[in-house]
């Protein structure tokens, strides 16, 4: 049902996603060769990766309602409780908030190079209660639980973007080079690619 969601949002958004990803690429490449900055292009399809979660994320908070309820909710736990675990509603609302803030917390660590959890927790926490403000006033709900949850879910980014820094180090030297991710991220990108054309509705192979 998640992943059904997911593939829903893509569908309805692709079209804002094409002009929007054109449009920071064509500036993005002129200013690397404009300024003559070294390109890697793991780098810049992470960077794009990031836009198309950022992209996902808003159309999901603001038109998707993870959490079926409507009013303003100040008292911690109170909906978390109010799901029994493994029923949809507690795989929507609460392991669905936490989710989604998964790639925030390990993006944005990634970007400040993050040390602390108190440097991503700030920064989560903010997001979060700005999402929620900003619901109230579109027919949505303030849930101070959703903030609890997302602040869980960039936690655990966080974690493993740290996780995956320290097992970075201590592998071989060709599994650390530029070399390698640029492969690695070439072989997602033509995948992605060609995932985002049967979106278009363009079959390559009918």
């Amino acid at each position: 049902m998640e992943l059904k969601i997911l593939s829903n949002t893509l569908k309805e958004i692709w079209p804002m996603m094409t002009i929007f990803l054109v449009v920071i690429v064509s500036i993005r490449f002129t200013y690397v060769r404009v300024n003559r900055e070294k390109f890697v292009f793991y780098k810049e399809f992470l960077n794009l990766v990031f836009v198309v979660y950022a992209l996902l994320l808003f159309h999901l908070l603001t038109n998707t309602e993870l959490n079926t309820t409507s009013g303003f909710n100040l008292v911690p736990f109170t909906e978390i409780l109010r799901y029994k675990v493994g029923t949809h509603g507690f795989r929507m609302n609460v392991i669905g908030n936490i989710l989604i803030f998964v790639p925030f917390g390990y993006f944005v660590s990634s970007y400040v190079k993050a040390t602390k959890i108190s440097h991503i927790l700030v920064i989560s926490a903010i997001t979060s209660a700005t999402v929620e403000f900003v619901q109230r006033f579109i027919g949505r709900s303030f849930d101070i639980d959703d903030i609890l949850l997302n602040v869980v879910g960039a936690i655990i980014g966080f974690l493993l973007y740290i996780g995956f820094s320290a097992i970075k180090k201590h592998l071989p030297r060709f599994f650390r080079s530029d070399m390698f991710y640029n492969i690695l991220c070439v072989l997602v990108a033509i995948l992605a690619v060609l995932y985002y054309f049967e979106l278009m509705g363009i079959h390559l192979y009918s």
